[in-house]
């Protein structure tokens, strides 16, 4: 049973509505908190951020039982932890132990009274609640929030800026022979579970020598690929013999002592088919290195893996010089002249101008446009004459080599002015990357998403708060320079 939040304080309770925001802090939580606080207090916002965490979290749910975390502690919990960019362990104790947040979630009380103290799991199985979907909807009434703020007149037009950049997984560099470990080791590991469960499961007696001889042959080849000298490729395929062979024999041992490893019960059978998942990787990565280090095949990229934990990564090379290479996914940011994120797409093996169409359609329906700008890699004949149809000012500057057309569009004003304000939004991803979304630590495609999605909400909102935080201190201002007068 949830509620959207505990509307009938106990004794000692403050109320959310005075939790104090210093105008002095230049913290990036500061205005994270006046953000949220005005969406509670204001009830437009109120309602319609509600609405969308009950169709979420509450549906199909009875009304019934024990009572669970708040639908607006969720909310607050998770824009904290992306505007912070901090671990769960250190939400854990801002959420046990910081009075602002604690108010600011219902849950702060006077001195003397009891103190309500939330465990580690809780808050991590409650945060992990919200779905990409779900935070693509809330960072939509963000939006609409923001314009509320900075827009002088409802109908003032929006200049558009977009840009991609990565984000990256969590996961070491890859390599066949790193990645043909960490499938043996798992299938270890799987097969530990069982020895840890049952202890008279026979034929594993030596299952630690198994683990240490693999990962020595793995360093072995490591050295041996990244060192010099005379007969190297020779040292390297003695070492890739070894450690296949030794791979090999673990796949055949796997393989005739599965039928003897127990199952009991949904725990053994969720074993087994872990272990079979790892037995099947470790069979693909087997064939990958004797193909490549061997037969000296060159691998097609659609048969490469770069990850057996996260293995939605994509290996993504840009063209630069610093980082030549990154791990992750293609994310593309559209901000407006407020510098808030109005949309963000995570691309799934797809380039920029594959994205351009349905970012479009998304923007043209919900947003009045006066201008858009993109770099160069955005660019394609098609997209553009697409854009030129409905939006007066379209930067989107052509690659390779231009006819005299192309090159006078490009040496107007108005496409020159819209060009040098269009690299403010390097400066919104180099502030993203610096909020959490330089590396995702969280575990899954569909956590990966959301986790972009909860920094580009906590980034708005930020962005949000300072513009209020700066209409208060104005406000602040006037009224002091009113009572100096009077007096």
């Amino acid at each position: 049973m949830r509620k959207r939040f505990e509307s009938q304080l106990v004794l000692g309770q403050l109320p959310i509505e005075e939790t104090p925001v210093p105008l002095k802090s230049r913290g990036s939580l500061t205005p994270l908190v006046a953000a949220l606080k005005e969406i509670f207090i204001v009830p437009e916002w109120n309602e319609r951020v509600f609405e969308i965490l009950e169709n979420k979290i509450m549906s199909g749910k009875k009304k019934t039982g024990r009572l669970g975390m708040n639908l607006w502690q969720i909310f607050v919990l998770a824009q904290v932890r992306l505007c912070l960019n901090i671990s769960y362990d250190d939400l854990h104790d801002l959420a046990n132990y910081h009075t602002m947040i604690r108010q600011l979630m219902g849950v702060e009380t006077d001195f003397g009274y009891k103190k309500v103290q939330f465990e580690y799991q809780n808050i991590l199985d409650n945060v992990s609640l919200l779905d990409d979907a779900t935070v693509k909807e809330l960072n939509n009434i963000i939006v609409e929030f923001g314009h509320s703020v900075f827009k002088k007149k409802e109908a003032e037009l929006l200049r558009l800026k977009t840009d991609s950049f990565v984000v990256k997984s969590n996961v070491h560099f890859p390599t066949d022979y790193n990645l043909l470990w960490d499938c043996a080791r798992k299938s270890l590991d799987a097969v530990k579970a069982f020895l840890k469960k049952y202890e008279d499961i026979p034929q594993w007696r030596k299952i630690s020598n198994w683990h240490t001889e693999l990962k020595n042959m793995m360093r072995t080849l490591s050295r041996v690929s990244i060192s010099g000298g005379a007969g190297k490729e020779q040292r390297i395929k003695v070492s890739t013999k070894k450690y296949l062979n030794k791979a090999c024999a673990l796949q055949r041992k796997l393989q005739t002592s599965k039928s003897e490893l127990p199952s009991n019960d949904m725990i053994d059978m969720a074993l087994h088919l872990e272990l079979q998942h790892y037995m099947d990787l470790l069979d693909k990565h087997i064939d990958l290195v004797d193909r490549r280090l061997l037969k000296g095949e060159i691998i097609p990229h659609n048969e490469k893996m770069f990850s057996i934990f996260e293995p939605y990564t994509e290996w993504i090379t840009k063209g630069k010089r610093h980082p030549n290479v990154e791990l992750g996914k293609n994310t593309a940011i559209t901000t407006d002249q407020y510098h808030l994120i109005l949309d963000y797409h995570v691309m799934d093996h797809e380039s920029d101008p594959d994205i351009i169409t349905p970012l479009f359609e998304r923007m043209i329906t919900k947003h009045l446009v006066s201008g858009w700008s993109f770099d160069r890699g955005f660019y394609s004949k098609a997209n553009k004459q697409k854009l030129n149809e409905s939006i007066a000012n379209v930067i989107m500057p052509k690659k390779g080599k231009k006819n005299i057309t192309e090159i006078a569009e490009e040496n107007q004003k108005v496409f020159k002015r819209f060009k040098n304000k269009h690299s403010a939004i390097e400066s919104n991803i180099n502030e993203l990357e610096h909020h959490g979304l330089d590396r995702c630590p969280d575990r899954g495609y569909e956590h990966f998403k959301c986790y972009i999605g909860l920094a580009v909400c906590a980034y708005n909102l930020k962005r949000i708060g300072k513009a209020l935080l700066e209409q208060k201190r104005a406000e602040l201002n006037r009224q002091n320079q009113a009572e100096k007068i009077a007096a």
